[in-house]
C-alpha cells in the first residue's frame, strides 16, 4: 500500500490540507461512510500503511478481503480528488461564480442572473489579471449573458460580435505561449518541429486592436527576442513589460516568461556580451522581490548559483553577501550546506580574503561532482594567486585524477581538462617572452569551451 496512488497523494499533503480532509469527509454531504474516515486517519498517521494491519485496526478480527479494501482505497481516492478539485474551484473564485450564474439562467431567475452577472463583471473589471484566463472568463460571462438574450430577443446578437473578439484574444493568447514555448525548446534541442501555422497567428496578433492586449502584448515581444535574438530592442521590450506588468498574469506564468528572460541573458553571457549579467541581476532581484523564481518555497541551488555569479560580475558584493545568507534555508535541505558554502567561498575570493576561501574548500564535502569540480576551479585560483604554485601543480594534478576517476564527460570533462592545461601553461610560461606570452593569449582566446577564460586573461602579463 505503501507506493499506492492513494497513499502517495496523502502523503503530499501539508498539516493544513490535512486538518481541511478531515473536515471535508465529516462533511454528509461529501461522505457518509465511517470508514473511509477511519482509513484516511490510519494512512495520515504514522503508522504501518501494509493493507493486512490497515485492515486489522479497522476491522478487528474480520478475515482480510483483498477485494473489499482495494474498494475502501478506491472510494477514499476518489473522495479525496474531490477534494482537490474543490480547493482548485474555490482558488479561482470568479471562474467558479460563473457557474452560479449559470444555475441561475438554467432556473430562468432572471433577477438573481442580473444580480449575479452584474457582480460577477465588477468582481472581473476590478480584479488585477489581465492574461488569457481573466479573457476566458469573460468570454463565459457573456456566454451567459448571450444565452438568456437571445432567448428574450432572439434578434439581438450584439453580444456575438463581443464573444467572436474575447475568443480570438484568448486563441491567441494561448497559442502564442505555446509558440514561445516550442521555440525556446528548439534554441536548445534540436526538434525537427514545423512551424505551419506559427506566422499567421504572429501576424494576427500584430494588429493593432490585439497587440494592444498585455495578454498578447508581452507574448509577441518574448517570440520576437527568441526569433530574433541578435536585436537586442526586442529583449528590452519584453523586459520592460515583465517589470511593468507583473501583477498582471498569475505567478506560475511569470515565472516560466522570467525564466525565458533570464536564459536569454544566459545565452549573451556565454557568447561573450558581459553586459548582460546586468540585465540578469534585475531579473533576478525582481523574481526574487516578486517569488517567481521560489517553487512551494524552494529556490533551485542552480539558480542560486547564478544569481551569486550574476552580483559578483556586477560588483554588488554587499547585496550578494546578504542573498547568500538570506536564502541559504530556501535550499532544498541535501543541497544547502554545500551550495552554501561553496558561494561563501566564491565571494570571499572576490574579496581576496584568501584564508577564509581556503577555510570554506577545504572543510566542505561536495558530493556532486559538478560543484566540486567548481571548488576545485576556485581553490586553483586561489592557490595562484596566492603565488603557492608547488600546492597548485599537485592540485592541478588531483584535480585532473578526479575528473578520469569521475568519468565526467561532454561540455565539463572538455572545459575543466581546459582550465588544468591553460594554468600548467602559465605557470611555465616566460612572461619576458613577449611572442610566448602572445601567443597563449590568442590560443585562450581561440578556445571554444573555457569557463574562466577571464581569469587567464587577467594574468597574463601586459606589456
Amino acid at each position: 500500500m505503501e507506493k499506492s496512488s492513494l497513499v502517495q497523494l496523502i502523503r503530499s499533503f501539508s498539516p493544513v490540507e490535512i486538518r481541511d480532509v478531515r473536515k471535508f469527509l465529516s462533511s454528509p454531504f461529501f461522505n457518509q461512510r465511517d470508514d473511509l474516515v477511519q482509513l484516511f486517519e490510519r494512512l495520515a498517521g504514522a503508522g504501518d500503511a501494509q493493507k493486512e494491519s490497515v485492515w486489522q485496526h479497522l476491522f478487528g478480527a474480520l478475515p482480510y478481503d483483498d477485494q473489499k479494501a482495494r474498494l475502501l482505497m478506491s472510494y477514499l481516492h476518489r473522495l479525496l480528488e474531490q477534494y482537490l478539485m474543490t480547493q482548485e474551484w474555490n482558488a479561482d473564485s470568479i471562474a467558479g461564480r460563473v457557474h452560479l450564474a449559470s444555475a441561475y439562467r438554467k432556473r430562468q431567475l432572471t433577477d438573481a442572473f442580473g444580480r449575479a452577472h452584474s457582480s460577477l463583471e465588477k468582481a472581473l473589471e476590478t480584479q488585477p489579471l489581465r492574461n488569457a484566463h481573466y479573457h476566458d472568463t469573460r468570454y463565459k460571462l457573456m456566454w451567459e449573458a448571450h444565452q438568456l438574450t437571445y432567448t428574450q430577443n432572439p434578434t439581438d446578437i450584439s453580444l456575438l460580435r463581443q464573444l467572436s473578439e474575447t475568443a480570438d484574444i484568448v486563441y491567441l493568447a494561448q497559442k502564442l505561449r505555446l509558440i514561445c514555448l516550442m521555440t525556446a525548446h528548439e534554441s536548445v534541442y534540436q526538434s525537427g518541429r514545423h512551424a505551419g501555422l506559427d506566422e499567421e497567428v504572429i501576424n494576427l496578433a500584430e494588429r493593432k486592436e490585439m497587440a494592444s492586449k498585455p495578454a498578447i502584448a508581452v507574448y509577441l515581444h518574448c517570440y520576437r527576442m527568441l526569433r530574433q535574438p541578435e536585436e537586442e530592442i526586442h529583449f528590452q521590450g519584453f523586459k520592460q513589460l515583465l517589470l511593468e506588468q507583473s501583477g498582471l498574469f498569475f505567478q506560475e506564468e511569470m515565472s516560466g516568461l522570467f525564466i525565458l528572460a533570464v536564459n536569454y541573458c544566459v545565452r549573451c553571457i556565454n557568447a561573450g556580451d558581459t553586459r548582460f549579467y546586468r540585465e540578469a541581476l534585475d531579473l533576478y532581484k525582481e523574481g526574487l522581490a516578486k517569488r517567481y523564481l521560489l517553487e512551494n518555497g524552494v529556490l533551485s541551488r542552480f539558480t542560486y548559483h547564478n544569481i551569486v555569479a550574476a552580483g559578483l560580475h556586477t560588483g554588488e558584493l554587499d547585496w550578494v553577501r546578504y542573498f547568500i545568507n538570506e536564502y541559504k534555508n530556501r535550499l532544498e535541505k541535501q543541497y544547502r550546506e554545500s551550495s552554501f558554502s561553496f558561494n561563501l567561498a566564491r565571494l570571499e575570493y572576490a574579496q581576496r580574503n584568501y584564508g577564509f576561501v581556503l577555510e570554506l574548500l577545504q572543510r566542505a564535502n561536495y558530493r556532486d561532482p559538478l560543484l566540486n569540480l567548481a571548488a576545485k576551479t576556485l581553490l586553483l585560483k586561489t592557490y595562484y594567486d596566492l603565488g603557492e604554485h608547488e600546492t597548485l601543480a599537485s592540485h592541478l594534478d588531483a584535480m585532473r585524477n578526479y575528473i578520469h576517476r569521475k568519468r565526467v564527460i561532454g561540455y565539463h570533462r572538455t572545459n575543466y581538462l581546459n582550465i588544468i592545461r591553460y594554468t600548467e601553461k602559465r605557470i611555465r610560461l616566460n612572461t619576458r617572452d613577449k611572442k610566448a606570452v602572445e601567443t597563449l593569449r590568442q590560443e585562450i582566446a581561440r578556445e571554444t569551451v573555457l569557463t574562466e577564460r577571464s581569469f587567464f586573461e587577467k594574468i597574463l602579463p601586459t606589456f
